[in-house]
């Protein structure tokens, strides 16, 4: 996989989801970069705006889309990062601050 399929990948999840992504281009190039980065360091895009463990099993709810995306999206209009808006969001004057919902220790998934 590389930048562009990547890119590509997201946009077309949030077309056929019915999200927006973030309009400041540079921003969301930052984004897309940092995606790609962690597929290249940890083998899955995790978030690159939370830290990461490097490990799958301890960082699954980070993986984008997060699965805090949804909620977030649901709440405030956008995802914690800012790569995914809702069109209520983008057409508000008044943009809320989105907390970040991950617990200070990440969930443990067990191996089954």
């Amino acid at each position: 996989m590389n930048l562009d399929t990547l890119k590509k990948a997201i946009e077309e999840r949030a077309k056929r989801e019915g999200y927006l992504l973030n309009p400041n281009e540079d921003f969301l190039n930052t984004l897309f970069e940092g995606l790609y980065k962690n597929v290249q360091r940890y083998g899955y895009p995790a978030c690159p705006c939370r830290l990461s463990s490097g490990t799958f099993e301890e960082d699954i709810d980070l993986v984008c889309p997060c699965i805090y995306r949804d909620p977030d999206l649901y709440h405030y209009g956008r995802c914690f990062c800012g790569l995914y808006m809702t069109d209520a969001y983008m057409n508000n004057e008044n943009k809320p601050v989105v907390r970040n919902r991950r617990p200070i220790e990440p969930a443990k998934i067990e191996k089954v």
